[in-house]
């Protein structure tokens, strides 16, 4: 396992990164002995130096939730990361672009918890008593860690990613309010236009087949660091289209159809 002072180095790097906008070296590249659990452990470290500097972990998500996406990185299962309150965007905003080192955007439902969730044995049934209601959300990605080596050519592993709090960098929240037992989730559909053209669409049970598996699966990662989920708490379930990169100006309509809208622009 990784020591503590390495992991606070590395994650003070990442802040670093973030503060700059100049993006470090593959952790991979560097420590190629390190695991899924030593980087949670600098994600965790990561979370600490946040919350010194007055940050407050606001929401939590999910990521690698499809099938292509873990093969791509190599591994069986999603991955989780934290979202700050400094991340929050409401539908209509405008987002500065020039936070952000090299953002991307997914399109994905959010769950609002009602009541307290936690695992080991928790189940999608659990997850959908739980919730509240869910939303629309955008999520904005972004990368401290080089996406390529200069040297070797090397893309980020899984081990970068989750270091790098799972590349979640904010969130776009839409107003609506859905009773999640009112709706087929799984068969909730949506369509995203970057100035007026369709660049992405998809459905959400490309999320686990279900995107409330995703709220469990959290639910019983993070049981054995004595975690649980809280009321009130927003949970990113994981995303139904590809990544699509941003670029300054451009203006964006995630249209899900009866479930309402998501609009944004980047400047």
């Amino acid at each position: 396992m990784i020591d503590d002072a390495l992991a606070s180095a590395l994650a003070r790097e990442l802040a670093e990164a973030e503060r700059t906008r100049t993006p470090i070296r593959q952790i991979s590249q560097r420590y190629p002995e390190l695991t899924v659990e030593d980087a949670y452990a600098i994600q965790r470290a990561g979370v600490t130096i946040a919350e010194a500097a007055g940050r407050t972990v606001r929401a939590r998500k999910i990521g690698l939730t499809s099938r292509v996406m873990q093969e791509a990185v190599g591994i069986t299962e999603p991955d989780h990361g934290v979202i700050y309150d400094d991340h929050f965007h409401v539908h209509g905003d405008t987002v500065p672009f020039d936070r952000y080192l090299a953002p991307r955007i997914e399109v994905e439902l959010a769950f609002v918890l009602g009541a307290d969730l936690s695992g080991p044995d928790c189940t999608l049934d659990d997850a959908m008593a739980a919730t509240d209601h869910v939303t629309p959300a955008i999520e904005i990605l972004d990368a401290r860690i080089q996406m390529s080596d200069p040297d070797t050519g090397s893309t980020r592993t899984i081990v970068d990613t989750i270091s790098d709090n799972a590349a979640d960098a904010g969130i776009v929240v839409g107003e609506q309010r859905i009773d999640p037992r009112s709706v087929d989730l799984p068969w909730v559909c949506a369509v995203l236009r970057r100035n007026g053209v369709i660049e992405e669409s998809g459905v959400a049970g490309a999320v686990l087949d279900h995107p409330a598996n995703g709220v469990a699966w959290l639910a019983n990662r993070l049981h054995p660091l004595g975690v649980t989920l809280r009321a009130g708490e927003l949970l990113l379930a994981g995303s139904f289209t590809r990544p699509l990169w941003v670029h300054r100006g451009d203006e964006f309509v995630a249209d899900y159809g009866p479930l309402g809208t998501v609009e944004f622009r980047f400047a």
